[in-house]
């Protein structure tokens, strides 16, 4: 009974006649008020395990979204299928807009917010005023991955759950490995956690690497495919840049595509630009770091290139799963040159204080408690003045906040063990800086391989085995671009004139190296 009741309301809210493989499982056990923890391939409608709840259950399903764009975009299309009770809490809405989302939380059926926000404690209070029916993790990988350094707000969520009288959870992630997963678990708290893992691998997109002599010999090589493949791409990098240097590069030897970049240092509202026009279909190339993708819901991706690798496996799946989400041919290309290597280990290296910086922290810190003992309000502020990166202030901040030596912006001012939490710190940043090392040359090694399948050795720590390719398997099972005949991408007219707002945000944006 219930599970037709289901149906039916998938049928009138979406108008699909049958679940795709593993949705209905993870809703059942959702509304039978169970935690959840879901791993399904991307692009395979994860957010439809919330979505449909949030119609269903009374009370409001409160979403954790890592990206800004990410919640946003979700909100307009949700609006615009007539799912009008949504809302995103984010730092862009005014403060009118604010104050009245606030007043009238509870009405919201879907509410978007960041693991930044939930660290408003206005925000927390008034989420507990309102019936909470779901408290939902969306891309839950990020609180393993992101979690310990980069942003450890979202090692504060199984926290906040307890705070807000402690909601049925739903944990979702396209990529995890079982030592990901028990991390997700331990993380929020939950002990009663029921797991649907289902296989992450796509059988519609091959795999390649090719190596290269130098940088210019990539760009060279990817002029040549993008002339020949006219499809959407994403290329993707591991500084800021070589996105730019590299899509005025891509631009003017391929003139007739419209080839533009994204990163993190670029206004909000030119990423934003950039993501619609890319959405619809007015941009053939995205020259990307990792700050783009996530949650993209563009189905015709055929080509993605990393010109760069990451630094772990798990964000190398979740890029490659952006490709061929309408089950079409399509393509992951790793590019390789020698000292390939270094940039991931500088990005490793800057996400983690040295002891050289934390003893500098310390000495400021302690400089600060024997005055007011007040920090500054931002993490920016704080971070410049301990001369280290806002990154590294946050993942010291993270675990002076546990060892109690920082509270509410505050030092404590009756602390004096400095020592023994150096100490504790040090253990900790050792520990990080060889498992992030770990994940970086398990990737190197799969990328470097010249014998074991490809598909196969990507996911052996994830599944048993892997599903047949429906085009083709990886370069060491036959598969070339050579004979790769990719659906030809119909353009749309143009809307916009791309070519002058490309030339705008070329003058724009942060030209710094990292992320």
């Amino acid at each position: 009974m219930v599970e037709e009741k289901l149906e039916r309301a998938l049928q009138k809210y979406y108008g699909f006649s049958s679940f795709r493989p593993g949705q209905k499982e993870i809703i059942l056990d959702v509304l039978d008020g169970k935690d959840v923890l879901g791993i399904l391939p991307t692009g395979s409608g994860k957010s439809l395990c919330y979505q449909l709840p949030a119609r269903i259950l009374k009370g409001s399903v409160l979403v954790i979204s890592p990206l800004i764009s990410l919640m946003t975009d979700q909100e307009k299309q949700l609006i615009a299928k007539g799912f009008k009770r949504v809302i995103s809490i984010n730092s862009f809405l005014s403060f009118e807009k604010k104050k009245t989302a606030f007043q009238q939380l509870g009405s919201y059926d879907l509410i978007y917010a960041s693991p930044e926000m939930l660290q408003s404690p206005e925000f927390v209070a008034k989420l507990k005023q309102i019936q909470l029916a779901l408290f939902v993790v969306d891309e839950a990988h990020c609180i393993s991955q992101w979690g310990h350094e980069f942003r450890p707000d979202y090692l504060k969520l199984g926290d906040i759950v307890g705070e807000l009288g402690r909601p049925p959870i739903l944990a979702l992630s396209a990529t995890a490995t079982p030592e990901v997963q028990e991390d997700i678990i331990y993380q929020l708290k939950s002990d009663r956690m029921k797991k649907h893992i289902h296989p992450m691998d796509r059988e519609n997109i091959a795999l390649k690497v090719d190596k290269f002599p130098s940088p210019a010999d990539k760009l060279t090589y990817l002029s040549k495919i993008l002339e020949k493949y006219k499809v959407p791409t994403m290329i993707y990098f591991s500084s800021r840049n070589w996105t730019e240097k590299a899509a005025i590069t891509l631009s003017n030897a391929v003139p007739d595509l419209k080839i533009a970049y994204y990163h993190g240092g670029m206004e909000q509202t030119d990423r934003i630009l950039v993501q619609q026009q890319f959405m619809n279909d007015e941009l053939d190339v995205i020259c990307c770091t990792s700050a783009f993708g996530m949650g993209i819901d563009k189905n015709n991706i055929r080509l993605v290139v990393h010109f760069h690798l990451p630094t772990q496996i798990e964000s190398f799946i979740q890029e490659i799963g952006r490709a061929g989400r309408d089950g079409k041919s399509s393509v992951s290309l790793v590019m390789l040159a020698p000292n390939d290597d270094l940039l991931p280990k500088k990005l490793i290296q800057l996400e983690l204080p040295v002891e050289m910086e934390v003893e500098r922290v310390f000495h400021r810190l302690q400089a600060i408690q024997q005055k007011e003992g007040k920090l500054f309000e931002k993490d920016e502020e704080n971070a410049q003045f301990m001369d280290i990166s806002e990154t590294q202030w946050r993942f010291l901040r993270y675990h002076l906040e546990k060892q109690a030596v920082i509270g509410q912006g505050r030092i404590a001012p009756e602390f004096e063990d400095w020592n023994q939490v150096k100490l504790e710190l040090g253990k900790i940043v050792n520990w990080r800086t060889s498992y992030k090392e770990s994940k970086l040359s398990e990737l190197l090694k799969w990328a470097e391989s010249e014998s074991i399948c490809r598909r196969e050795g990507l996911f052996s720590a994830f599944q048993d085995s892997v599903k047949p390719p429906t085009y083709g398997c990886c370069d060491h099972c036959g598969f070339t671009l050579g004979t790769w005949q990719p659906e030809e991408q119909t353009r749309r007219n143009e809307t916009i004139d791309w070519k002058e707002d490309f030339k705008m945000l070329m003058l724009q944006g942060d030209r710094n190296e990292v992320h």
